[in-house]
């Protein structure tokens, strides 16, 4: 019995059974206990923008703390608040502004002519198996080709002013929405067609009120990534024969080893991009409005 009363485990209840003690009877100092869910939940209950500004601000912050100490020399790459103040200079002086404007306007003329004609070409090719065998092998083998190497091609054809620089946005941006929307037309569920044929609607009538509108989220993504590959596209053909524009500013910064302009410049693009994208979110979000989605945990 003396044997078995010392391997027994010590008394972990005081006298009045409420609060655990230590094998020599003091009280034991309890840490509470925090689920992962309550941890969630406090983090859910910052403003979303907050938390999404919370990466950023710390890769801001470390880029700042690098400069300062001289790791990160300004040659390689100026500070964040150099790059400020050129950019409150070129803001101030209206360079950044009249840049700006050129530039969305090569976009906007890019991303007309390449959406009419890839959303066209998918509609005739998506449609029709006529129109798949005519029109998809030709398109499947050109978008294959580098359409950054069209370049000289576009220069030697078109001049070099504004068109050559129209023509490679349009073309970047015409495979990306013809891709997207042929296969949202292809995706449509054939039991959708089926039940719209037995409710009396015509080809038109299906067309209009089946597949055009099953076919809208692939569309909508591929105005996404048009978006993004029109303001790749401008990178490029403002690199090249330009005397204005985002680019021109970064071709002239290069040369001056000016890396707070350059910075700028590509901030600019970030921030036409990222407009871009929400405004495109924004459509789908009023487009899309009978389609249940995730949105996550």
């Amino acid at each position: 019995m003396a044997i078995s009363h010392a391997l027994a485990p010590p008394d972990m209840s005081s006298e009045s059974g409420k609060f655990p003690v230590s094998p020599d009877r003091r009280p034991l100092d309890l840490e509470p206990v925090v689920p992962d869910s309550a941890r969630r939940a406090r983090l859910r209950a910052l403003p979303r923008w907050l938390r999404r500004a919370i990466g950023p601000l710390l890769l801001l912050a470390l880029w700042q703390v690098l400069s300062a100490t001289g790791i990160l020399h300004a040659d390689v790459l100026a500070s964040p608040g150099t790059i400020a103040r050129a950019g409150s200079d070129l803001i101030a002086d209206g360079t950044l502004p009249s840049a700006m404007g050129i530039s969305l306007q090569r976009v906007a003329a890019g991303l007309a002519l390449g959406g009419v004609a890839g959303t066209a070409l998918a509609l005739v090719s998506g449609l029709s198996q006529l129109g798949e065998d005519l029109v998809d092998a030709s398109v499947q083998m050109l978008r294959t080709v580098p359409w950054v190497g069209l370049i000289p091609l576009f220069i030697i054809w078109l001049g070099i002013g504004e068109a050559p620089k129209v023509a490679l946005i349009a073309l970047g941006v015409a495979f990306h929405l013809y891709l997207n929307v042929y296969a949202g037309i292809r995706g449509v569920d054939a039991q959708l067609i089926e039940a719209g044929a037995s409710l009396g609607l015509g080809r038109w009538g299906l067309i209009r009120h089946v597949v055009l509108p099953g076919a809208l989220p692939g569309a909508m993504t591929g105005l996404r990534y048009s978006l993004a590959t029109a303001w790749l596209a401008l990178v490029f053909g403002e690199s090249v024969n330009a005397d204005a524009g985002i680019g021109f500013l970064m071709n002239q910064a290069r040369e001056f080893f000016r890396t707070d302009v350059i910075v700028v410049c590509l901030v600019v693009y970030a921030f036409l991009g990222l407009t871009a994208d929400v405004i495109v979110r924004t459509l789908e979000r009023l487009l899309l409005q009978w389609r249940p989605a995730f949105a996550g945990q």
